[in-house]
């Protein structure tokens, strides 16, 4: 069951707790029932924080944000409310922007927001903003790192999900969202998954970006690329952004991702001077035609649990080199995508979920 909550920091009573200490409430949502823990301790801490689990209180997500302490102060100067919602664990701060065409945090801004430690913690920033040139909506993302991607494929199933909850949508919607790769379909099914339209595939070396050389098409098919020593087998392609997708090295042709120290070899592929715009990663695993198993090193976030555009780059790849079928399930650390090159169209279709995990404020 997904849980969403409303995350606020509250004064204690001076009888509850030493002047000065705050109590963290988690109010989850949805759900019809009402769970009681006033039996569990409150846990101190030397920063003079306290968190009460006997605030624990399951409530409807919409009762939930209105009943949030700082939902009066929406007028409050620096306060940004704001949604987290993630796509298999790749999570994004979900931010209103429809009143305006600028973002109302800087990029700045987006890395102390997306810091774990000290921050909300998320892999990106993505603002709701009003539609241009005939669509519903924009999106625009501005990565943990502060870089802003032309466009995120779980992001944009958070994105469809987070519209629907604002204009109070129900049961199966559709939105034109124009976004830096251009206009993208996303459409929420009856059962709550999210299928999008991601277009079609960039193989032009050139457009990708990349400085490998392509063939008679320009295209860069299981071209030879040395990182740290190793000459590794890569097809590039762009869903809107670039992405170099591997599924082995010439020393190595079965490649199994769940040994890769990929905080080491990521980056040396994100940044590797054939790759002018830097470039996404995916490490592939073949477990049949029909199955793929993946590990990513986002451009700009590093690993994450789960990556849309790059889930779909896998599956064209697969295509490409003759090892798969066009229409897999992609295994992502975070869960499984359902993607199909479809022929018909030579469109790249994503069908996956899109949830909720907590409601928020934060002084900027």
């Amino acid at each position: 069951m997904a849980i969403a909550a409303a995350l606020s920091l509250c004064p204690f009573s001076s009888s509850s707790s030493p002047s000065g200490s705050h109590s963290l409430r988690l109010s989850p949502a949805p759900s019809p029932f009402r769970l009681s823990t006033s039996r569990l301790p409150v846990v101190r801490r030397t920063h003079r924080l306290a968190a009460s689990a006997s605030m624990l209180s399951v409530k409807p997500a919409t009762e939930a944000a209105a009943n949030h302490p700082l939902a009066s102060r929406k007028g409050a100067t620096g306060l940004l409310h704001f949604v987290k919602y993630h796509g298999l664990g790749n999570d994004f701060i979900m931010v209103d922007n429809r009143d305006s065409a600028e973002p109302k945090v800087t990029p700045e801004q987006a890395v102390k927001l997306c810091d774990r430690n000290f921050g909300i913690g998320a892999d990106g920033v993505i603002f709701a903003m009003p539609g241009v040139g005939g669509a519903d909506y924009t999106m625009r993302i501005f990565n943990s790192d502060g870089s802003e991607p032309e466009m995120c494929g779980n992001g944009i199933r958070c994105f469809a999900r987070f519209i629907a909850e604002l204009e109070n949508l129900t049961g199966t919607q559709s939105f034109t969202i124009h976004t830096g790769a251009g206009l993208i379909i996303p459409r929420i099914k009856e059962d709550g998954q999210v299928n999008v339209d991601m277009g079609q595939p960039v193989l032009k070396a050139s457009s990708i970006p990349t400085k490998l050389p392509g063939g008679g098409d320009e295209a860069v098919v299981n071209a030879e690329l040395v990182v740290d020593g190793n000459t590794w087998k890569v097809t590039c392609v762009s869903m809107g952004n670039p992405h170099c997708v591997t599924f082995g090295t010439n020393q190595s042709q079965v490649l199994l991702v769940d040994d890769l120290k990929l905080e080491d070899i990521g980056p040396k592929f994100e940044h590797h001077e054939m790759f002018p715009a830097r470039t996404n990663t995916e490490f592939v695993q073949i477990l049949s035609r029909k199955h793929l198993k993946m590990r990513v090193w986002e451009r700009g976030a590093g690993a994450t649990l789960a990556c849309g555009t790059g889930a779909c780059a896998v599956v064209v790849a697969g295509v490409l080199l003759g090892i798969s079928e066009r229409e897999c399930i992609v295994e992502l650390p975070g869960g499984p995508l359902v993607i199909e090159w479809r022929e018909d169209d030579n469109h790249v279709y994503m069908s996956g979920p899109a949830e909720v995990a907590f409601y928020g404020s934060v002084v900027l």
